[in-house]
């Protein structure tokens, strides 16, 4: 009979407090750099603030369902209030480089990223050396150029 009382309260617990509306409770929402994510609200937003709009954007699709957007990497907060001002949510969220088919080259201390999938293509990313990054982005404008 004891081992039923926490779970009792845990139960109160989570119809008495107010939820944080994202699904992810434990620890902070993560999101790729240069990628989007939907988020699901449990109640409407009205109104969405970034501690640190540099880091991730956050824009409301419709009332119960969020768009984050990961700028640059780091961690930053994000409230979301409805129509009365109330919190619908308050958590962390953290911007993270993506790794999969990612390779770092560094040649002293110039760092540049590549992206192999299957072939390795020079990318962008923050932290590299800026000689290479605007080669990078030169070369890319170029091919949109050409392309219209």
């Amino acid at each position: 009979m004891s081992a039923k009382i926490p779970a009792i309260l845990a139960l109160l617990a989570g119809l008495l407090l107010p939820s944080i509306g994202i699904a992810e409770e434990n620890g902070p929402i993560s999101v790729n750099a240069n990628m989007a994510r939907v988020l699901r609200l449990s109640a409407p937003a009205a109104t969405v603030i970034v501690g640190n709009p540099g880091i991730a954007d956050v824009t409301i699709q419709d009332p119960q369902t969020l768009i984050l957007t990961g700028k640059n990497f780091g961690q930053t907060n994000l409230i979301v209030l409805d129509a009365g001002g109330e919190p619908v949510a308050d958590t962390m969220v953290e911007v993270v480089q993506l790794q999969a088919g990612t390779m770092t080259v560094y040649q002293g201390l110039e760092r540049q990223s590549l992206t192999c999938a299957p072939v390795c293509q020079p990318t962008v990313m923050l932290g590299d050396n800026p000689n290479f990054t605007s080669e990078v982005i030169a070369s890319s404008q170029l091919i949109e150029n050409l392309a219209r």
